[in-house]
């Protein structure tokens, strides 16, 4: 198993990735239950056009920026409005590209995904708005990264530096978890993993004993 340079020590991941997993699974439950299934309508529909289109447009990324709840009066918005859509979609098509390239693993599709899309204005720094364009272009295999979720990481105790390459190592982190969950991970995406993370980031939950009998994902 490849790791990133932020995954523990190979006497150390495997269980605090078993101890992760006792508090994924209800978080993820509690985020289903409380987090009206219409809400994504908005990523769902992006991901959909850009199923088809193989690229984003500036009103495609302007309906991300409300999904994520980030604030559009920024300096990054004026300049990113003025390109033409032409433009920005050429740069997105790429970065659509590489996120659904399966020659490249997850982590270096999400790398190389996210060094393409650095090229526009917002997305030079941070990785939120990144990391949902980046998700809509390959909901199957990319994922969304926010400062909720990053809470929930340090909570966990799984490290994630933000040093440049951060959303790559985000995704390998990810893989990781999916790849060493067992029965836990049966069924989820890395998709499933970060919306477990973002509600863990909002409500604080308290990691539950590991059962050795216990065996079913949800």
């Amino acid at each position: 198993m490849k790791k990133s340079a932020d995954t523990p020590n190979d006497e150390d991941f495997a269980a605090l990735y078993d101890r992760a997993w006792y508090t994924l699974i209800p978080a993820r439950a509690d985020y289903l239950a409380d987090v009206s299934p219409h809400y994504d309508e908005v990523l769902h529909d992006v991901a959909q056009r850009t199923e088809h289109t193989g690229s984003l447009g500036k009103t495609d990324i302007a309906a991300l920026v409300v999904w994520k709840r980030l604030s559009a009066q920024t300096r990054w918005v004026t300049e990113l409005m003025s390109l033409p859509d032409t433009h920005v979609r050429a740069v997105t098509e790429r970065a659509v590209t590489a996120v659904r390239d399966t020659s490249l693993t997850r982590c270096e599709a999400a790398r190389t995904g996210r060094g393409i899309i650095a090229e526009l204005p917002g997305f030079r720094t941070g990785d939120a708005l990144a990391s949902a364009v980046l998700t809509a272009a390959a909901p199957q295999g990319m994922a969304v990264y926010d400062r909720r979720v990053q809470h929930a990481l340090d909570t966990l105790g799984l490290t994630l530096t933000p040093t440049p390459g951060r959303y790559g190592r985000y995704l390998q982190l990810l893989d990781d978890l999916l790849h060493h969950g067992g029965a836990h991970a049966n069924g989820w995406t890395a998709r499933d993993i970060d919306t477990a993370l973002y509600w863990m980031g909002a409500t604080p939950h308290t990691p539950a004993t590991p059962d050795p009998d216990h065996t079913t994902s949800r």
